[in-house]
């Protein structure tokens, strides 16, 4: 069996396990989570490759978490860039190098897939995360992350811290 993280796009028939590591992810992370609406913007992704791109991590067969890159364009940032949207492993997963493995194959793929810059963000007191995120490379920036729901009747519930 390889030692380290594999890697297999999602499909939508991946939907239901990728709902169950958002809602463990989202419940870590402090974020509100309703199922429906997930599933929603889980499977708009899933059908549209324009959207981005969710991969299942493996420790060989078995899913132990997920990756998402999401596309946008920036004069900014030079052209196509992306999103780390969400990225997800498993508790006993972490610690173990499969982060840093994981983030080196979604930089890889990025590239492949015409990204010019790489984004993210970090919740506020994770601070393995940021350690982890710094040590490879990224840069915290002085501008500050705005969000602001067009429609309310998509909003996600609140947080849960």
């Amino acid at each position: 069996m390889p030692d380290g993280p594999q890697f297999r796009v999602a499909e939508a028939s991946d939907a239901e396990l990728l709902l169950d590591f958002m809602q463990a992810y989202y419940a870590f992370d402090g974020h509100g989570y309703d199922r429906g609406k997930a599933r929603a913007g889980l499977i708009a992704l899933l059908q549209n490759p324009n959207f981005g791109r969710a991969w299942l991590i493996l420790d060989g067969d078995s899913p132990v978490g997920y990756a998402v890159l999401c596309f946008g364009y920036s004069l900014e940032w030079l052209g196509r860039d992306a999103f780390v949207d969400e990225f997800y492993l498993r508790e006993e997963y972490r610690g173990r190098g499969w982060g840093k493995k994981s983030m080196a194959f979604l930089e890889d793929a990025a590239r492949q897939l015409g990204v010019r810059t790489l984004h993210l963000e970090v919740m506020e007191g994770n601070s393995a995360a940021l350690h982890l995120y710094e040590t490879i490379g990224f840069h915290k920036h002085q501008s500050a992350f705005l969000s602001k729901w067009i429609d309310q009747n998509d909003s996600k519930p609140e947080r849960s811290r």
